[in-house]
């Protein structure tokens, strides 16, 4: 069984304040190791008292890790082991992305034994029982000998950036194969609603393909199951290979991709199911994950109490469950966390013209470049202070946001601060030879890796970016990252076939450009740029051009000077006559898309 089976059947994928935290997700009476946080000095005690080292990683919405807390960390000979014979160290998982991608094919809790000199010896995934974890500890530290699948893969990375035709077809194969044809989602006893799974069947479904269609409604009609009819937002995942059984933690990642596919499957199926999904998720970040100055919390807890499984609680009505208290929010102020909510929300905004959701995106976004932002660089650090970094995840989710309010907003310093921010991306993350790593690379101890899904998100966003921009240096970008993600050894045994293909086909085509040229604050220039944002599919250039503020960075379409505001539309191979009406828009966009000319 591939080990992102493996670790999805324990927790889904998805980090200081480590040892200073970890009594916030144990309870206060339990005896625990004395904890220590990430550094190269614990290895170096470890190496003075002839010492191994354990690394704890884990999450503070964690069901899980709860439980191991409780049973196993508290087991007095379990504590004697490893005072004896360990260092221990513990992570939050959501406050170190480096660590957390490397370590996240083993779920969370994680747990992975060190020599004294950095070297993994041993990686287990999820709860593990004292008297197991005990065996571990001893048979380890007596014969402390990596086990083979300690060791991290390399990749001879493709000299091309296209997908070779055995790979496209396996990949393929493969996302028509993972739809459960009797239950939607994924063909895994986990049920969960994979982002690009769907988004990458409604592409398919917008092209003509009925059966892409049918898989894509009935994985977002079944998700549906796992959201919170209380308090609004999703469950991150359902055991026992059905959609009855969830767990309840909210992590913010989950909610904006949730709010992002339910939005657009709404606007491309027209399901007010769909539309109620997505204000049932901006209405519980707003109320329990949205910070007082408008920046977005980490997530919530799966337990009202640590360890103790809260079925019964999350069937209550709201005054219920507001009697017995409200399950623990980590307050941590992530950019990462500010730019997926943020772009999910404007991708919403612009679909159901919600200003409420417009001005969450503004604020969330205005936020992290006020208190993130790394100086002048246009980049962003993870936490108010990070030990580690910066991280390719905060980055990206930052540019993408700030592109997706450049097209809600039709503001210029919006795409200029997109392009500064990609621009960092490209010199702090860029491997040799292709793809992205997570981080900076900081020292030799567990070094950063490249990312699949976060090499997916960049090479779309620097994709689109360079049709907004007219860079050609972004354009390399994602066809550097393509080069990784087109290597056949980094896509065997991921689960993220869907995120490639939609990479490697945006890559290969123009995105849809729709243009509105008008003054700002016209009347008849508003009602065609709401038509604009509300036109379904993930792959769109929109812009509101009014021409007071310069060229547009990519000019390459020469709009003629109109007596009212117009609106055009350009596929990859011709541009349609203005339309001064939303419905005429609404009328060319059709005819151009139709006739397969995009």
């Amino acid at each position: 069984m591939p080990k992102f089976v493996r670790a999805l059947l324990l927790t889904l994928l998805v980090s200081a304040p480590l040892a200073s935290q970890s009594a916030a997700w144990a309870a206060a009476s339990l005896p625990q190791p004395t904890w220590q946080d990430w550094s190269p000095q614990v290895f170096a005690q470890a190496r003075a008292e002839n010492k191994l080292v354990l690394l704890d990683m884990a999450a503070v919405w964690c069901h899980w890790c709860h439980v191991m807390d409780e049973k196993t960390y508290a087991d007095p000979a379990v504590l004697a082991e490893l005072k004896q014979h360990y260092r221990v160290i513990r992570v939050d998982q959501d406050a170190r992305p480096d660590l957390s991608n490397r370590y996240k094919d083993y779920g969370w809790p994680a747990t992975i034994l060190f020599d004294a000199q950095g070297r993994e010896l041993v990686k287990r995934a999820g709860y593990i029982e004292r008297s197991e974890f005990l065996s571990l500890l001893q048979t380890t530290y007596r014969r402390p000998e990596p086990e083979s699948e300690a060791q991290i893969p390399k990749h001879q990375i493709s000299s091309s950036s296209q997908l070779a035709p055995a790979l496209r077809s396996t990949l393929m194969r493969k996302h028509r194969d993972s739809n459960d044809p009797a239950l939607g989602g994924l063909r895994i006893a986990m049920k969960f609603l994979d982002r690009d799974t769907v988004e990458y069947s409604l592409a398919l479904a917008a092209a003509g393909d009925a059966n892409q269609r049918a898989a894509a409604m009935q994985t977002l009609d079944a998700a549906l199951k796992l959201k919170d009819s209380v308090w609004g937002g999703f469950y991150q995942y359902s055991t026992h290979g059905d959609w009855q059984h969830p767990h309840f933690e909210k992590l913010l990642a989950v909610q904006a991709g949730y709010l992002r596919i339910y939005a657009q499957a709404y606007v491309q199926l027209g399901k007010p199911q769909y539309a109620e999904a997505a204000r049932s998720t901006q209405r519980y970040l707003r109320n329990f994950l949205t910070s007082p100055e408008g920046a977005i919390y980490a997530s919530q807890d799966a337990d009202l109490v640590p360890g103790q499984h809260s079925e019964a609680y999350f069937a209550d009505t709201d005054a219920e469950r507001r009697r017995q208290g409200i399950p623990r929010v980590d307050k941590h102020l992530y950019a990462r966390e500010a730019g997926l909510a943020a772009e999910a929300l404007a991708i919403w905004a612009g679909i159901s013209g919600d200003a409420e959701a417009a001005a969450m995106a503004h604020k969330a976004v205005n936020w992290a470049m006020a208190n993130r932002r790394i100086g002048n660089s246009g980049g962003f650090r993870h936490d108010a202070r990070d030990v580690a970094g910066p991280y390719l995840a905060d980055n990206v989710a930052m540019a993408r946001a700030q592109l997706a309010l450049y097209k809600l907003e039709g503001r210029r310093e919006w795409l200029q601060a997109a392009i500064a921010t990609t621009d960092f991306i490209n010199a702090q993350f860029r491997q040799r030879g292709g793809g992205f790593r997570s981080a900076k690379v900081q020292g030799v101890i567990a070094p950063p890796l490249a990312v699949v899904e976060e090499n997916i998100t960049l090479v779309r966003h620097a994709n689109l970016l360079s049709h907004y921009a007219g860079l050609p240096r972004f354009r390399a970008m994602a066809e550097h990252g393509m080069r990784y993600l087109a290597t056949p050894s980094v896509s065997e045994g991921v689960i993220t076939e869907s995120g490639i293909l939609l990479a490697a086909d945006e890559l290969a085509t123009d995105p849809l450009h729709l243009t509105i040229v008008s003054a700002k604050r016209d009347a008849a220039g508003e009602a065609l740029w709401r038509t604009a944002l509300r036109q379904p599919g993930g792959y769109q250039r929109v812009e509101y051009w009014d021409k007071s503020q310069g060229p547009l960075l990519d000019a390459k379409v020469s709009y003629p000077a109109l007596a009212k505001s117009a609106a055009f539309v350009c596929t990859a191979n011709r541009c349609s006559l203005p339309a001064f009406t939303p419905l005429r828009l609404q009328q060319m966009i059709h005819e151009l898309t139709a006739t397969g000319s995009r």
